[in-house]
């Protein structure tokens, strides 16, 4: 696969790059007509493509093979969390999260949130720029923020964890997570959950766990819990 991958969700139905992309396959890289590239829809599928139309605003392509893609992670990974009033560590967060391996962000409203409302729009570029950068075909999802108490009570086929400081027992993840279980994380904000919080996700089947012995931030708490789902599951 080439070094540079082009994002395009809708290929099947508009053989076109959208005009971010356009711009930088045509005006930054030069591509002209007949040039192949490497696309994908982030649904799971790369493709290979040749160049119609080398317009800046509207590249317009012609699929000459579609290679679907495994998951390189065999199992579903959510992380919902509060999100920080510096937006710019949610950002860093999101991107990290993606490039290791995420399946959905669940932005999170909590009683000690520092933020109370959240454009996704920007986190969504954020996580497209590191798919293309991982070279993967998966885009996560991501959720726009929703109140804790009604997050929740959704259902989620897999184990359900809750990460908190308050000094109540409680093992580490690591500890109990086990390989191969699809996982949802919760991880407050930087005034952590309330106690109320805490126990209306125990009440809804969250397990409470720690991630380790010091404090962390939310967005550090975050990219914590999700590497070490994966290197249990990287362990033979």
């Amino acid at each position: 696969m080439s070094d540079t991958l082009f994002f395009c969700p809708d290929i099947l139905h508009v053989p076109q790059l959208p005009e971010q992309e356009s711009q930088h396959c045509v005006k930054a890289l030069r591509m002209k007509e007949g040039d192949r590239i490497e696309v994908t829809d982030g649904k799971g599928f790369f493709y290979r493509c040749a160049i119609l139309q080398a317009h800046p605003k509207h590249c317009v392509l012609s699929i000459e093979k579609a290679d679907e893609q495994v998951k390189p992670w065999p199992f579903s990974l959510q992380i919902a969390f509060a999100p920080t009033k510096n937006m710019d560590r949610n950002e860093w967060f999101v991107e990290k999260a993606t490039e290791i391996g995420t399946d959905r962000f669940s932005p999170l409203l909590c009683r000690y949130s520092e933020r109370k409302d959240l454009k996704t729009e920007r986190l969504w570029k954020i996580a497209v720029s590191a798919m293309k950068q991982s070279q993967q075909a998966f885009l996560p999802t991501i959720d726009e923020i929703t109140p804790f108490a009604r997050f929740v009570a959704l259902p989620f086929n897999g184990r359900k964890f809750i990460a908190h400081c308050h000094p109540s027992p409680k093992k580490t993840l690591a500890e109990i997570y086990r390989k191969g279980e699809n996982a949802l994380a919760l991880i407050g904000p930087e005034g952590d959950f309330s106690e109320q919080e805490v126990q209306q996700a125990i009440d809804n089947g969250f397990e409470p766990v720690s991630l380790g012995e010091t404090r962390l931030r939310t967005e550090t708490a975050c990219l914590a819990a999700c590497h070490t789902i994966h290197v249990i599951n990287d362990l033979k």
